[in-house]
């Protein structure tokens, strides 16, 4: 893990790798596309990348094993998820936000290849987090 790394840095990294893939693979292919190229690409940049991380939760006393998947969970703090739409729908935020609370962490990036740009198709979504980034 690169703990030498804080949240905003991971960010970053992840974002400039989904700039430069959609430039260089443009939009219309498959999530799975996107998402081995992204964790390739951040897996050359030094990050830990886990794709389709299983994922397990308690609520109201039940547990729920591999009840989510990630599509990528990098340095076991941020997560991000990947789409391949035309347009991004309020459900989508609403997911990984979901995810977020559920394990507790504070920072999930959204990225929609299939948008025009990577800028109109990205979602930084936040986390009523309290402890160290």
């Amino acid at each position: 893990m690169n703990d030498r790394l804080g949240i905003d840095q991971i960010t970053g990294e992840v974002v400039d790798a989904a700039v430069k893939i959609s430039k260089g693979l443009g939009p219309g292919l498959l999530e799975s596309v996107y998402e081995l190229v992204m964790a390739r690409e951040l897996h050359r940049r030094c990050l830990k990348v886990e794709r389709q991380k299983p994922c397990s939760f308690e609520f109201d006393g039940l547990r729920f094993e591999d009840a989510f998947r990630i599509d990528l969970m990098v340095e076991n703090r941020v997560v991000v998820e990947l789409k391949s739409v035309e347009f991004l729908a309020p459900v989508h935020s609403k997911q990984v936000l979901t995810y977020l609370r559920l394990l507790n962490l504070p920072v999930g990036l959204l990225i929609n290849f299939g948008a025009g740009t990577v800028k109109d198709g990205l979602r930084r979504i936040v986390n009523n987090y309290r402890g160290p980034v």
